[in-house]
Order: structure tokens, then C-alpha cells, then sequence
């Protein structure tokens, strides 16, 4: 399974993929928001970050004319941006006159299995279902999950399916025994998924002996 980082914090996302864990980016609004920078600027940057891996990055119009406007401007910034879409009438549109053109698209905001399957037909090379939205509204978001893959692989659909809205490890696990291609999740969850009692305190009791040895590694 494929890990991208949902995040703007260009801090963040050096110091994952320095540890060879990001396969790509995500971003959104209030991601952007949240960073406090410039779109063009902070994506540019990731997308120098990872290069050759998705960068995510989303429009804001809500009409064909308006999204096919701006994803001009987004995908001029790097060959590895994929422009993300919403899950509307209007952002299939987009998608399939983005894609047929060479373009990767992330469809976003996915809340359901016919949702997914829209995607898939209108040529989408992601899908991102939110399953953390989805459990907080009294729904199970890895069932979510579960219904696409099965939806996909019936069809042989190449649409990738990427998890979104992690909120925890658990997410991560579920996702993964399901089978689906992409999860993307907050640098924060990505840390926690290396957090064990049972490592730190094997760490503590090797360091505890090997002080008592008296010796240096060089």
C-alpha cells in the first residue's frame, strides 16, 4: 500500500521521505490554509520534495469552466501534480477532460460506493473516500473501503483507491488488510504507525546492558 503524507508542512514532508515512507502528497484548502504560504509557492515546493510521486492539489472552482481554468494553472506547476476535483456532476467532467488529456486526477470527497463507481467511469486515477468523516456521521468508512475494492475488482476498474480522512493506526491497518492502494494520512499518524511499548522497552533493557559492558562503538 501506497503512503501519502496530508499535509503543506514542507518540514514534515522532507522528513518522511527522507525516511524513504512517502510515495506521494495530498493537499487541500485547509491544508494550505493551515500553512500559511503560498498555493503556487508550497506546492511547487513539495512537489520538488517528492519528485515523481503525486502531489495532490486541488481546485476551488465549482463549475466545469471554472476548474478546467484553474487546473491549467495547477498542473503547469509540475509534472507529478495530480489536480483534485470534487465528487460533483461538474468535477467528473472535469476529470475525464483532465485525464483523457494526460493529466492524473484525484477525485475527492467520496462518501460513498456509486460515488467511487462515477470516479472509476469518468476516468479518475484516484478516488479518495473519507472514512474518518464517515464513522464521525454514524457510517463505517472501512466498509466504505471494502465495497469499492469489491466494486473495483469486479470491473478491473484502474482507478486507485485512496484512503482518506485517517485518523489513527488503526485506520492505516484496516485499510491495508482490505486491500486498498493508497492511504493518505497526517504526518502524525504516519509516526504512530512505528510506536510499540514493546520496542521501547526492548530498546531501554539493550541500552541498560550495554552500559553495564563499559565499551563504545567506535
Amino acid at each position: 500500500m501506497k503512503f501519502f503524507a496530508d499535509t503543506a508542512d514542507t518540514a514534515d514532508i522532507r522528513d518522511l521521505a527522507d525516511a524513504g515512507l512517502l510515495d506521494g502528497v495530498t493537499t487541500n484548502p485547509s491544508l494550505i490554509h493551515k500553512a500559511g504560504r503560498d498555493f503556487l509557492e508550497v506546492v511547487a515546493e513539495i512537489c520538488e520534495i517528492v519528485p515523481g510521486k503525486p502531489v495532490s492539489a486541488e481546485v476551488v472552482a465549482l463549475d466545469y469552466e471554472g476548474m478546467m481554468r484553474e487546473a491549467e494553472i495547477v498542473r503547469k506547476i509540475a509534472d507529478n501534480i495530480a489536480v483534485k476535483v470534487p465528487l460533483t456532476i461538474d468535477g467528473l467532467k472535469t476529470c475525464k477532460s483532465l485525464t483523457d488529456d494526460g493529466t492524473m486526477v484525484n477525485v475527492t470527497l467520496c462518501f460513498s460506493a456509486n460515488q467511487a463507481l462515477l470516479a472509476a467511469k469518468a476516468g479518475a486515477t484516484f478516488v479518495s473516500p473519507f472514512v474518518g468523516r464517515h464513522d464521525d456521521n454514524g457510517f463505517d468508512g472501512m466498509q466504505l473501503i471494502s465495497d469499492i475494492r469489491l466494486i473495483y475488482d469486479n470491473y478491473d476498474f484502474t482507478t486507485e483507491i485512496l484512503v482518506a480522512s485517517v485518523r489513527h493506526p488503526i485506520h492505516v491497518l484496516e485499510a491495508a488488510r482490505i486491500g486498498a492502494d493508497v492511504m493518505t494520512a497526517p504526518p502524525a499518524v504516519i509516526r504512530q504507525l512505528v510506536k510499540h511499548p514493546l520496542t521501547d522497552k526492548g530498546i531501554e533493557g539493550f541500552l541498560a546492558d550495554w552500559a553495564k559492558t563499559g565499551q563504545k562503538i567506535g
